[in-house]
């Protein structure tokens, strides 16, 4: 009897999920496209499993005609999921995505004479399924019981040879506006350096901005490896600095100090290292070429050692890799060694690609 029971809250909790997964799940089908399968499960591929904005990112760089009629039917489907569903765009991943052939269509291409010659031209079908993720707190489980061991090689450093970006001391309940207020102010650091950068190399040399916040003061040391690109010429261009950030937090009874602070060596700095492989990979220069140039700048900088990887489409390939390349030492595992990590992502033509930088300075 017992087992009669337990089958039975099985089904029943079976039947509850699939009336959920209804709730939660839009679908969109786009039917005899004029196009073949295989150019279109080729993008599919490049898709599935990712977010609703990620995927609309990737098919506006990905150059392939399939991309504009699956961007219309995944637009199409997320359109329906809002106003029809109230779904948010946010929390929509592509959990299916098919493609079928149709019929070929077969037409007469007429000819002088009297002759003509086949044209044979396919179909095929496409089906997307979009799904809520928000309302699923076991898939949110079932993605932390997968994730791996990794850990930032600054964080796990804290207190022995790494410090925090940011001093300040707030309220439970005031926590996380303080730390979205942190995140605008290197935003609108970093805005106003691109905008006004004295020449356009595609390096900010911005290595690290601290922030330390007091009762009626706030105090910003921005850490440069180009100071002179930003300032000379335009000694008034902190003051201007100062007004921006005023403005966009809105900042009445505090005073905010911002000072410039110039690192000897600036390629020895993983952001200004990644930022400058970025700049090759916008200008379509060889992975390799570009990895091997920071490693020589690097050099120079009187390193112990540093790797460095990229992912994503290198070159334009259609299928996503990861290559690295290593130069010296790089004990991740020695808490004493003091390692500067960075991650960067860089918009290319081919889509995204993500950079990271481990640099071993020294050890203690």
């Amino acid at each position: 009897m017992t087992n009669m029971v337990r089958n039975k809250n099985k089904d029943l909790e079976i039947r509850k999920r699939e009336k959920e997964d209804i709730k939660t799940e839009v679908y969109a089908l786009s039917q005899s496209i004029s196009m073949s399968a295989h150019k279109a499960r080729r993008v599919l591929d490049q898709i599935r499993g990712r977010s609703y904005q990620e995927t609309l990112m990737i098919l506006e760089l990905m150059p392939y005609r399939a991309c504009y009629p699956i961007f219309k039917l995944i637009y199409s489907a997320a359109a329906n999921a809002k106003h029809n569903m109230g779904l948010n765009e946010e929390y929509l991943v592509i959990i299916k995505a098919t493609v079928n052939e149709d019929t070929t269509v077969k037409k007469l291409k007429p000819r002088a004479r009297g002759r003509s010659y086949p044209i044979k031209r396919p179909t095929c079908h496409i089906t997307i399924v979009l799904k809520d993720i928000s309302l699923y707190e076991e898939s949110v489980v079932e993605n932390s019981i997968s994730m791996g061991q990794k850990i930032n090689p600054l964080g796990f450093r804290l207190a022995t040879t790494q410090g925090h970006h940011s001093l300040w001391f707030a309220q439970p309940k005031n926590y996380s506006k303080g730390l979205q207020e942190d995140q605008k102010i290197r935003e609108c650091i970093k805005n106003y350096v691109q905008k006004n950068m004295r020449i356009s190399s595609g390096v900010e040399g911005i290595a690290a901005i601290e922030i330390q916040k007091r009762i009626d003061l706030i105090q910003i040391i921005i850490h440069m490896g180009f100071p002179k690109l930003l300032v000379e010429g335009k000694p008034r261009r902190i003051e201007e600095l100062q007004m921006n950030v005023q403005k966009e937090l809105n900042y009445v009874n505090r005073k905010l100090n911002i000072t410039i602070t110039r690192i000897t060596k600036p390629y020895g700095h993983p952001n200004i290292l990644a930022e400058f492989i970025a700049g090759q990979l916008r200008n379509r220069v060889s992975f390799r070429k570009a990895i091997k140039k920071a490693i020589e700048l690097t050099e120079q900088a009187d390193t112990k050692g540093i790797q460095v990887q990229i992912a994503g489409r290198i070159d334009g390939k259609e299928i996503a890799r990861v290559e690295w390349i290593r130069e010296g030492r790089v004990p991740l595992q020695t808490i004493r060694a003091k390692i500067d990590y960075c991650s960067y992502r860089v918009r290319t033509i081919y889509g995204v690609l993500g950079i990271k930088i481990w640099i071993f300075v020294d050890e203690e």
